[in-house]
């Protein structure tokens, strides 16, 4: 019995062509299947990202290896350089760590200067007030009662101020009393001692008035006061308020400096000591001499003693 040949494959051309079709595109398809989940797992990434006050906030443990920095310095570019914060993805941290805050900086908008830090500019005083010009004429007398300091003759006498100078009469009456007692004043010589009272018998009055009321009292003794200086009448040591108050342009020296020299320059007169000028450049201004006036190349000086007692004196003046 003849047997017949082997059948040829009767498999039809299309199949086989199809199944090789298949097998052809399987990478292909795993490539796009992996592109698609790539693709995928990013946009869930994405959307899952915490947000921070400026933007997306990546922690550094959770970007993609892909944004990870080449090995070498933290943030450095291809030339080594550190990148500047523009470098940065948006959003992303800076790469160091921000300054801790300091006591001495202020903080201020990026691309401005600081503001300057404030300056304290030292103010000049303003000048101490002169007094009025017109007084009321009246007069209260200081109700200061002491005992007489130094020895020798004694003086008693009492210290008025004029109404309305802006004065107090206790504490002027105070502030003679200690001129008055001062070891560089009269009683230096044990010849004369002083005794303030407010009642009673007196030998002279220190009375502290207005330009114009000084004006009045010295210019009936024949002197012109042009009011400005003092004067000594009768039984009056006549102060000028304005001179009390502001001193002297000639006499650099603290305020009551100059009214202890007003006190000693007075009560000169009244103890019996004239006028005395400069006895040489450079030494100290006799309290007898008219420093007002000029000091002629002496130095301010307002007590008619020195404190070891050596008496400060000049040539007098006829």
């Amino acid at each position: 019995m003849r047997t017949a040949p082997p059948a040829p494959n009767t498999a039809r051309p299309g199949r086989g062509r199809r199944r090789r079709a298949r097998r052809g595109r399987g990478p292909g398809a795993a490539v796009l299947l992996a592109v698609a989940t790539v693709l995928l797992g990013g946009t869930v990434y994405a959307l899952a990202r915490p947000l921070g006050p400026d933007g997306p906030a990546t922690p550094a443990a959770a970007q993609p290896p892909a944004a990870a920095a080449p090995v070498g310095t933290p943030g450095a570019g291809p030339s080594g350089d550190a990148k500047s914060q523009d470098d940065r993805p948006a959003g992303d941290p800076p790469a160091t760590a921000a300054p801790a805050p300091s006591h001495s900086a202020e903080p201020h908008p990026a691309g401005s200067p600081p503001a300057p830090s404030p300056t304290v500019t030292a103010s000049t005083p303003a000048p101490p007030a002169a007094g009025p010009v017109h007084g009321s004429g009246t007069f209260t007398v200081a109700g200061a009662a002491g005992d007489q300091v130094g020895t020798g003759t004694v003086r008693r006498y009492r210290v008025e101020v004029e109404d309305g100078s802006g004065v107090d009469p206790q504490a002027a009456a105070a502030q003679i009393r200690g001129i008055l007692a001062d070891r560089r004043g009269w009683t230096n010589d044990g010849r004369n001692a002083f005794q303030p009272v407010a009642s009673g018998p007196y030998d002279f009055t220190v009375k502290i008035a207005s330009p114009d009321t000084v004006d009045r009292i010295c210019g009936a003794a024949g002197l012109d006061t042009h009011g400005e200086v003092n004067c000594n009448v009768g039984d009056q040591v006549v102060v000028n308020v304005k001179r009390w108050n502001t001193g002297s342009p000639q006499f650099d020296g603290p305020i009551d400096e100059y009214r202890a020299l007003i006190v000693n320059h007075e009560v000169g007169h009244r103890i019996g000591h004239g006028h005395e000028t400069c006895p040489g450049k450079d030494k100290p201004a006799p309290a007898m001499m008219q420093q007002i006036y000029g000091l002629k190349g002496c130095r301010p000086n307002a007590w008619p003693y020195s404190a070891e007692g050596g008496y400060l004196g000049g040539p007098a003046v006829p």
